[in-house]
């Protein structure tokens, strides 16, 4: 993974909420679904909400360091989740320009944000540099000593997941009226 200046990462970080609203509306302009795009799309978007809504269940954050559900696999399951999502969307949408422009923002904002979240989790929890060392940051790493489960409800709540999958129905809910009228 680069390595980006800090003043740059933290920078980024503040702006990734609000560049989600530039991205959803140009997502909401760009778009040109079709029934079949919708089907290759739609499948590998859900895949990554519910990548994500695992991962949010197995996060107490900053409280306990989660190796537990995807973190076995990787040390980023929501941001691989959200990526699955952009690109789903991506597909559905028809638009290689919303692909490179979801791409763009993972590499330009994303990947800071994980430089940065890691280098928090190295000062609050002693046991990061061990778990870094044996479990990806992105590409997941499939192996059979970890444990796979840990999820609770109560920390998918806590996390506010249920605000991702709001979003997808959202955008979801743009793609069909588009390619229905």
């Amino acid at each position: 993974m680069p390595a980006f200046p800090k003043s740059y990462a933290d920078f980024v970080a503040r702006l990734r909420v609000p560049s989600g609203f530039v991205l959803v509306a140009a997502f909401t302009w760009f778009s040109h679904p079709t029934p079949s795009s919708l089907a290759f799309g739609i499948p590998v978007a859900v895949l990554g909400l519910a990548l994500r809504a695992w991962a949010a269940g197995c996060l107490a954050k900053n409280r306990q360091l989660a190796v537990d559900g995807p973190y076995a696999y990787t040390r980023n399951p929501l941001y691989i989740g959200t990526l699955m999502v952009a690109a789903g969307l991506a597909l559905a949408s028809r638009s290689a320009g919303l692909a490179a422009l979801f791409a763009a923002t993972f590499l330009l904002v994303y990947l800071p944000v994980i430089q940065n979240e890691e280098q928090h989790l190295r000062k609050l929890f002693p046991e990061y540099a061990a778990y870094a060392a044996a479990v990806p940051a992105l590409w997941p790493k499939f192996h059979g000593t970890r444990r796979a489960n840990g999820f609770r409800w109560s920390l998918y709540v806590k996390n506010r997941e249920y605000q991702a999958a709001a979003g997808f129905a959202a955008g979801l809910a743009v793609l069909v009226w588009k390619a229905l009228r």
